[in-house]
Protein backbone atom coordinates (compact mmCIF):
# COMPACT_ATOMS: atom_id res chain seq x y z
CA UNK A 1 0.00 0.00 0.00
CA UNK A 2 1.70 3.32 -0.89
CA UNK A 3 2.04 6.10 1.65
CA UNK A 4 -0.73 9.18 1.07
CA UNK A 5 1.66 12.46 0.17
CA UNK A 6 2.51 15.18 2.67
CA UNK A 7 0.28 17.86 3.07
CA UNK A 8 3.31 20.15 2.46
CA UNK A 9 3.92 18.07 -0.73
CA UNK A 10 0.29 18.67 -1.92
CA UNK A 11 0.62 22.34 -1.22
CA UNK A 12 4.06 22.57 -3.51
CA UNK A 13 2.30 20.66 -6.04
CA UNK A 14 -0.07 22.77 -6.07
CA UNK A 15 1.72 26.45 -5.76
CA UNK A 16 4.10 25.18 -9.33
CA UNK A 17 0.56 23.72 -11.13
CA UNK A 18 -0.30 27.04 -10.13
CA UNK A 19 2.20 28.96 -10.81
CA UNK A 20 2.94 27.10 -14.67
CA UNK A 21 -0.51 28.06 -15.26
CA UNK A 22 -0.70 31.66 -15.19
CA UNK A 23 2.46 31.84 -17.25
CA UNK A 24 0.42 31.06 -20.17
CA UNK A 25 0.62 33.91 -22.58
CA UNK A 26 -2.72 32.86 -23.60
CA UNK A 27 -5.82 34.88 -21.86
CA UNK A 28 -8.53 31.68 -22.47
CA UNK A 29 -5.76 28.73 -22.01
CA UNK A 30 -4.34 30.42 -18.52
CA UNK A 31 -8.18 30.98 -17.21
CA UNK A 32 -8.87 27.25 -17.68
CA UNK A 33 -5.88 26.03 -16.95
CA UNK A 34 -6.03 27.98 -13.11
CA UNK A 35 -9.67 26.86 -12.90
CA UNK A 36 -8.88 23.41 -13.93
CA UNK A 37 -6.08 23.20 -11.19
CA UNK A 38 -8.18 24.62 -8.15
CA UNK A 39 -10.85 22.02 -9.21
CA UNK A 40 -8.17 18.88 -9.14
CA UNK A 41 -6.94 20.16 -6.05
CA UNK A 42 -10.05 20.92 -4.20
CA UNK A 43 -11.15 17.50 -5.31
CA UNK A 44 -7.78 16.20 -3.48
CA UNK A 45 -8.33 17.78 -0.24
CA UNK A 46 -11.87 16.06 -0.08
CA UNK A 47 -10.70 12.92 -0.56
CA UNK A 48 -10.36 10.40 1.95
CA UNK A 49 -8.82 7.10 0.99
CA UNK A 50 -5.18 7.18 0.73
CA UNK A 51 -5.34 4.70 -1.96
CA UNK A 52 -6.91 7.62 -3.97
CA UNK A 53 -4.86 10.44 -3.02
CA UNK A 54 -1.61 8.48 -3.47
CA UNK A 55 -3.03 7.96 -7.50
CA UNK A 56 -4.81 11.79 -7.35
CA UNK A 57 -1.14 13.24 -6.76
CA UNK A 58 0.32 10.85 -9.17
CA UNK A 59 -1.68 11.90 -11.96
CA UNK A 60 -1.17 15.22 -11.32
CA UNK A 61 2.96 15.15 -11.25
CA UNK A 62 2.36 14.03 -14.37
CA UNK A 63 -0.26 17.22 -15.73
CA UNK A 64 2.15 19.15 -14.25
CA UNK A 65 5.11 18.03 -16.74
CA UNK A 66 2.61 18.39 -19.54
CA UNK A 67 1.38 21.74 -18.56
CA UNK A 68 4.72 23.01 -18.39
CA UNK A 69 5.52 21.87 -21.72
CA UNK A 70 2.44 22.87 -23.09
CA UNK A 71 3.27 26.75 -21.32
CA UNK A 72 6.43 26.75 -23.19
CA UNK A 73 4.85 26.54 -26.78
CA UNK A 74 2.27 28.62 -25.71
CA UNK A 75 4.79 31.34 -24.57
CA UNK A 76 6.84 30.67 -28.17
CA UNK A 77 3.70 30.83 -30.31
CA UNK A 78 1.53 33.61 -28.01
CA UNK A 79 -0.59 35.37 -30.51
CA UNK A 80 -1.46 38.98 -29.65
CA UNK A 81 -3.77 40.36 -26.67
CA UNK A 82 -7.42 39.89 -26.19
CA UNK A 83 -9.73 43.17 -25.52
CA UNK A 84 -10.83 41.56 -22.11
CA UNK A 85 -6.84 41.42 -20.93
CA UNK A 86 -4.92 44.34 -19.72
CA UNK A 87 -2.78 45.96 -22.28
CA UNK A 88 0.75 46.80 -22.04
CA UNK A 89 2.23 50.27 -23.00
CA UNK A 90 5.11 48.18 -24.59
Amino acid sequence: MASPPSRKAILSLYTSTLRTAKSFSSYNFRNYFVSRTQDTFRGMQAEQDPTKLSQAYDEAVKELAVLRRSAVVNQLYGGSRLAVEEQSDS
